[in-house]
């Protein structure tokens, strides 16, 4: 997937075969073969005629603003229809969706086991106890007979993660409790925007598959966004969103003082600590391993693709569906 950021604001239009943005500094050309995601990280004004342009092109628009809130998305018509795969999908929805959520969020507890684990390998030995809840998860999902219960066991993997925090980062980075809308400090701000871009990530990616993005599992399906994406996004949030945080805050590649914004109680990025966070996360989502069912190298994002494909084949063909777990990378 090529991927394009424009952080500034401006107008953006077709020009001929190119994708043409102009700001205060003048126009800047993009070939249309070189990209085929675009994130909007400031305000810009387009028309219908580039949206055309951009749907025959295959290209996936993501919209944040200022703040670096997640917008929207623009995708192409669905290129990609099943009606018995959405059928398929509905179905298991009434009559499996516990069984499918409960395998979400035992990703979620062996992932977060294994990142954690580094740490502990490592000597902060203080997170021990956590990891010995953590290896107890899978016995509680199996008793959880409603969706309510295995939300709570989610929420409590989530809580005691960000709680584990206190024993490996710098203290400016732990946080007393997670904040959503807006975030209300450094690491806040990180995890909000973070999950932001992975969840573009997983929706370009459920795109070029047959699932619909509406019908979920874990999370309940809604309107006004792309559910599924927020379920197969979850077993790699450990992964690719905190390990990167994770990294540039204690290799001190991220400051307080000096890559958030001040005015806003430092619970906002600035511009350069987007830029440097975006580095690092498409750096991660990039990386390859060999995938040892695949036998080929594979990235982090292809693997995400990947969830998918086996989401459909355990609706079409009853394969047993488990979401990506770090522990195939190697």
């Amino acid at each position: 997937m090529k991927t394009r950021y424009i952080f500034s604001m401006g107008e953006i239009k077709r020009k001929d075969n190119s994708i043409a943005f102009k700001n205060e500094k003048g126009w800047v050309y993009i070939p249309v073969e070189q990209v085929r995601e675009l994130y909007f990280m400031n305000e810009v004004s387009l028309n219908s005629k580039f949206l055309d342009f951009a749907s025959r092109a295959g290209l996936v628009l993501h919209f944040f603003n200022y703040h670096g809130n997640y917008s929207g998305t623009f995708y192409p018509k669905e290129k990609y229809i099943s009606g018995d795969l959405t059928i398929k999908q509905a179905l298991a929805f009434e009559n499996e969706r516990l069984k499918i959520a409960k395998t979400i969020v035992l990703a979620i507890a062996l992932n977060i086991y294994e990142v954690l684990y580094h740490y502990y390998r490592h000597g902060k030995k203080d997170l021990k106890t956590f990891l010995d809840y953590l290896k107890k998860v899978e016995t509680w999902l199996e008793k959880a007979d409603n969706i309510n219960k295995i939300l709570f066991i989610e929420g409590n993997i989530w809580a005691g993660f960000y709680d584990s925090f206190r024993y490996f980062l710098p203290e400016d980075f732990i946080m007393n409790k997670r904040v959503k809308r807006p975030p209300d400090n450094p690491m806040n701000a990180l995890i909000s925007f973070g999950n932001s871009l992975l969840y573009t990530k997983t929706i370009s990616a459920i795109y070029q598959t047959h699932l619909n993005q509406s019908i979920s599992f874990l999370h309940s399906p809604s309107s006004a966004r792309f559910s599924l994406s927020l379920d197969l996004s979850e077993a790699f949030k450990p992964i690719i969103v905190f390990r990167t945080i994770f990294e540039l805050v204690n290799r001190k590649k991220l400051r307080v003082e000096k890559h958030f914004d001040k005015k806003l109680n430092y619970a906002l990025l600035n511009e350069e600590g987007k830029k440097i966070f975006i580095k690092a996360f498409e750096d991660r989502i990039n990386e390859k391993f060999k995938h040892p069912r695949l036998k080929r190298m594979v990235s982090f994002q292809s693997a995400i693709k990947y969830d998918g494909y086996k989401l459909i084949k355990y609706l079409l063909e009853r394969k047993e569906f488990m979401p990506f777990l770090i522990k195939e990378k190697y």
